[in-house]
């Protein structure tokens, strides 16, 4: 298997443009918070031979690939099996950390993984397989109320209520254990009108892969404690994919970039000044050249931010 062939990493560029100010000097900590297959570390084990990278991941299929594919630089890498929340204890004093949320290349091409609708699959979506409840136990045990749920909320799916409504009423006689059983059961709860304007599992699919995995409470959590582990004048990359991410990602940024300092004070004291700078405007989106060549870069959403001072 050619990594290479199969996994094109998303807005390398600009990634390692934004992280290459903060990793000039010898000894430089990078902290890529999202393995997944390596593409975005090799890259920067080959640009920056002066650096150690810290690679985590809860998958651990992904931690074997990248393993081998990085294993030219066992000496400058430590490759750990955890979930991102706890980059607080593998991250202090980083000089750059790099965050690549949802799902990865790795999840969706491995069609036994159950991630991607328009492959029959069991119904498993745990990033982690050594543990957690799988999408088949979450629909079929998840009240009608918590499928509704969790479809607004993490698919922000305008049918929620009669999606949910149909798996209720079928799971007894239907269990859904595949893929293919929830798709052809949302075809189903359908209207024709509705079909038109895009697959009727996709938010549904999204929905229960951030259910399984906590995704968003890990990122929220996650977030914050990255910007924390970083040294003063060390960079933090994110990239998001869909709108939950980004806007979690771009509330911390604002709050880290905001003075603290109370309203009307006559003269902004050093405690209240921001600890960090943003680096980017809004968020950026990867080109027309990078979506046609790379058709994962579509939905990306990159924000960056530089710690400026020490907490108070």
């Amino acid at each position: 298997m050619n990594l290479r062939d199969i996994h094109t990493p998303v807005l390398l560029e600009r990634c390692i443009e934004l992280m290459a100010p903060a990793l000039q000097h010898d000894g430089a900590v990078v902290v890529d918070a999202t393995l997944g297959m390596g593409g975005h570390s090799e890259a920067l084990l080959e640009r920056f031979d002066n650096i150690r990278l810290i690679g985590l991941d809860r998958d651990t299929d992904a931690l074997r690939i990248a393993g081998q594919r990085l294993e030219r630089f066992a000496d400058r890498i430590t490759l750990v099996h955890t979930v991102y929340d706890e980059i607080g204890l593998h991250a202090q004093g980083a000089s750059a950390i790099l965050m690549d949320l949802g799902v990865s290349s790795l999840q969706l091409d491995e069609a036994d993984r159950g991630f991607a609708y328009a492959k029959d699959a069991p119904l498993d979506m745990r990033m982690d397989q050594t543990k957690g409840v799988t999408a088949a136990e979450v629909l079929a045990t998840y009240s009608e109320g918590n499928l509704r749920r969790i479809f607004e909320r993490y698919g922000e799916e305008k049918l929620a209520a009669r999606y949910a409504r149909f798996i209720v009423q079928a799971r007894d006689t239907t269990p859904m254990v595949r893929s293919q059983d929830l798709v052809d059961l949302l075809q189903k709860a359908t209207p024709a009108a509705a079909q038109r304007s895009g697959h009727p599992a996709k938010r549904v699919f999204q929905a229960l892969r951030i259910e399984v995995n906590a995704e968003l409470s890990v990122l929220a959590d996650a977030i914050p404690a990255a910007m924390d582990a970083l040294k003063v004048g060390g960079r933090i990359v994110v990239m998001s994919y869909q709108s939950l991410e980004d806007r979690l990602v771009k509330q911390a940024f604002a709050a880290a970039s905001a003075s603290t300092a109370p309203a009307g004070l006559p003269v902004e004291l050093p405690e209240h000044a921001p600890r960090f700078r943003t680096l980017t405007k809004g968020a950026e989106l990867a080109s027309d050249e990078e979506k046609a060549r790379n058709p994962r870069a579509i939905p990306v959403r990159l924000r960056a931010a530089e710690r400026v001072r020490e907490a108070a």
